[in-house]
This record gives structure tokens, C-alpha cells and sequence, in this order.
């Protein structure tokens, strides 16, 4: 059996299972299952740059690009825009279709396994369309590098017949904009990053910004939210708009059953209680690594694989889902030796350091 693939007690794919467990988390930034939460986040999406919330250096200078290529009459430049998921890419890329008066051709890198793939898309699309190109980094490497030519001189050669009687025949493109979206801008090779006009960086929200989306999204969805009950789901948020969303969604639902449907800080903290998002906004899964952390292994440091064993999950779960989020509040710490905890996770857990000896994990972060 492939340990990389399947589990120990199942032949389900990994990868299906761990889909399986995303979905059920409140916390997860990567998009709703969910056919109706999918449609109710795509009605809170902003529709024109002036209603888009945050990323004010993106934003700017995105805007400076439009407006430049619809004062020339002409497409805009191609676009790549990365950073963590749920951060408003597909947002923005649609709002760049709107801008210039476009549709929009949606995809994404996973789908596109072959460059006949890529071939079929890109000669169907009208003059000036919008291709939105999700994981592009996940593309196929037939696909990406007939992307080259398709981006620097609107013209693909789509190869007809095999061996030495393979006949290439070049095929003419109508100008479009690719906006292309990662969410791991390193992986995309230095040809293709630099074939983009624009290219912008997300970063995560502050809590401010993310109290604007939540009073917008209340507005829409006919909710009452006071400014302390924003902020309560706002600083539980992740620093993430569609986290943010999806919370304000459940706790919504909270005070229509158990309150009179307004929302202030006290009704939000106990909903989100109920959903098991804490002040900085773990949820069980990262409450369980931290206090295996702490209370199995002293703090550390300890291996990712027995760290898994000790909260029952597999070791691409914690990896992947658990760790970024710790690592990014300060409270833990990946070292060669082992993943250790830091001090700020010892207050967060409320528990008591063991004692210093001078050869613990705690003297790592001495001051």
C-alpha cells in the first residue's frame, strides 16, 4: 500500500479524505463545497473596484492599469495575482472583466491536463474576453508552455499528426487579458511570471478591514450587527474576507434561533463557541496540535509524524491545514529538530511551562 496515497484503514484516496475534513471546518479559507454557500458567497462578492474592501496598494495600482487600457482602447495587460486563498483573486478577476466591459472564461490550472486543453479554451474566446486561470501553478507543463506563445504574441500552434509527419499549424488569436491566480507564486516557472504585465501580492486582512466586509455582508444578507459584534468576528477571522463570511453566516443563524436575530459581541462569541472558534480564531483541529504540543511533549520538540499520531490525524492534515495558522500567530515553531511551542502558546492554552533546565525547548525562546 502507498502511504503517500491511502490511509491505513481505507483504499479511499487521501486527498478525498482530507477534502472531506476541510469541508467541515468554519475556519478554512479554500471555498465552500456547499452548493448554496457558494451562491450566497458569490452574491456577496463586491461587483466594481470602489465597493472592493482591503488590499488598497493592489487595488491602486490595478486601477491605474485599467484605466490605461480603456483609455487607449485597448485589452489590458495580462494579470497574476497571488497569495492565500479567500483573499478575493477570483473577486478581483472578475471585477477586471467588469472594468473593461468583458466577459469572463473561468478555469483552472488542475483542469487543463493537456494542451489540447489549453488549444480549445483559447481559441474560442471573443476579442478583449477575460480568461481566469485559478492554480495556475498546477498547470500542466504541454499546457503552460503553449501559454508562452498564446500570451507574448496571441498565437498558438496546435500540432496536427505524430512522428515525423506532425504538421504544426499556427493558430491566430483574438487579444484577451489572462488573469492568472496562485496561491504559491513560487512555483511558476520565470517564463511565465514574466510574461505578466501586472502582477499583484495579497496580503491578509487586518481586523479594521475585515469589520468593513462583515458590515457590508450584513447589509446584504439583511442581518443586524452592531460594531463590537463585528469586531468579535472579525478578530476570529484569520485575517481572511471569506472566513469572515462564512462566520457571520453562522452566526446569523445562531441569533435567529437562539437570540432575537441582532448581533452584538455577546451573541457572537457564544455562536462561534457553539462552531468552536476560539478568540484567535483556532478551531478544534488546531486546538488539538497545540495541546498534544504541550501537554504530550512538554512543548517540544517533537517530530510532524508523532505529532500526528498523538491528535489522530494524518500528518498532511497537520502540515498543511494546522501549521500555517500556528506558525503565522507566533504559537508555534517548525526546527530541525522538531516542532516546538512558543511561550504565546502556552498563555493562549492556559497552561504552565515546565520547569527550565536549561536544555528545553523554552530556552529556544529566551529572551
Amino acid at each position: 500500500m502507498n502511504w503517500d496515497e491511502t490511509g491505513p484503514d481505507t483504499e479511499e484516496p487521501l486527498g478525498e479524505r482530507l477534502g472531506e475534513r476541510l469541508d467541515e471546518r468554519l475556519v478554512d479559507a479554500d471555498a465552500d463545497a456547499d452548493g448554496e454557500d457558494t451562491a450566497v458567497e458569490a452574491a456577496l462578492r463586491p461587483k466594481d473596484l470602489d465597493e472592493f474592501v482591503g488590499q488598497e496598494k493592489v487595488r491602486e495600482q490595478l486601477d491605474l492599469v485599467l484605466k490605461a487600457a480603456r483609455a487607449r482602447g485597448a485589452t489590458a495587460d495580462h494579470v497574476l495575482l497571488s497569495g492565500p486563498p479567500g483573499l478575493g483573486k477570483t473577486t478581483l478577476s472578475m471585477i477586471i472583466a467588469t472594468e473593461m466591459g468583458a466577459p469572463i472564461r473561468i478555469t483552472s490550472g488542475p483542469a487543463i491536463q493537456h494542451a489540447g486543453d489549453l488549444a480549445a479554451i483559447l481559441s474560442s474566446l471573443q476579442e478583449g474576453e477575460v480568461l481566469f486561470l485559478d492554480e495556475i501553478h498546477r498547470m500542466s507543463r504541454p499546457a503552460e508552455e503553449m501559454l508562452y506563445m498564446a500570451m507574448e504574441d496571441f498565437r498558438v500552434d496546435v500540432i496536427v499528426g505524430k512522428g515525423p509527419g506532425a504538421t504544426a499549424i499556427p493558430l491566430e488569436l483574438p487579444p484577451f487579458t489572462l488573469v492568472g491566480a496562485t496561491t504559491r507564486a513560487g512555483l511558476l516557472p520565470p517564463p511565465l511570471r514574466d510574461r505578466f504585465g501586472f502582477t499583484g501580492h495579497m496580503e491578509f486582512y487586518a481586523p479594521t478591514e475585515l469589520e468593513r466586509v462583515i458590515h457590508r455582508s450584513a447589509r446584504l444578507l439583511d442581518v443586524a450587527i452592531d460594531t463590537e459584534g463585528a469586531a468579535e468576528i472579525a478578530g476570529r477571522s484569520r485575517g481572511t474576507p471569506r472566513i469572515a463570511n462564512r462566520l457571520l453566516r453562522r452566526v446569523r443563524d445562531y441569533a435567529q434561533v437562539k437570540a432575537d436575530g441582532r448581533i452584538d459581541r455577546t451573541v457572537a462569541s457564544v455562536a462561534l463557541g457553539v462552531y468552536e472558534v476560539d478568540a484567535r480564531g483556532l478551531d478544534r483541529l488546531d486546538r488539538a496540535v497545540l495541546g498534544a504540543l504541550l501537554k504530550l511533549f512538554g512543548g517540544g520538540p517533537v517530530g510532524l509524524s508523532t505529532l500526528a499520531v498523538a491528535v489522530g490525524e494524518e500528518r498532511e492534515t497537520v502540515e498543511e491545514v494546522a501549521e500555517p495558522f500556528l506558525v503565522r500567530e507566533g504559537l508555534l515553531a517548525r526546527t530541525p529538530r522538531g516542532r516546538v511551542a512558543t511561550p504565546a502558546a502556552w498563555a493562549h492554552l492556559g497552561l504552565v511551562p515546565p520547569q527550565q533546565d536549561g536544555k528545553g525547548q523554552q530556552g529556544l525562546f529566551r529572551a
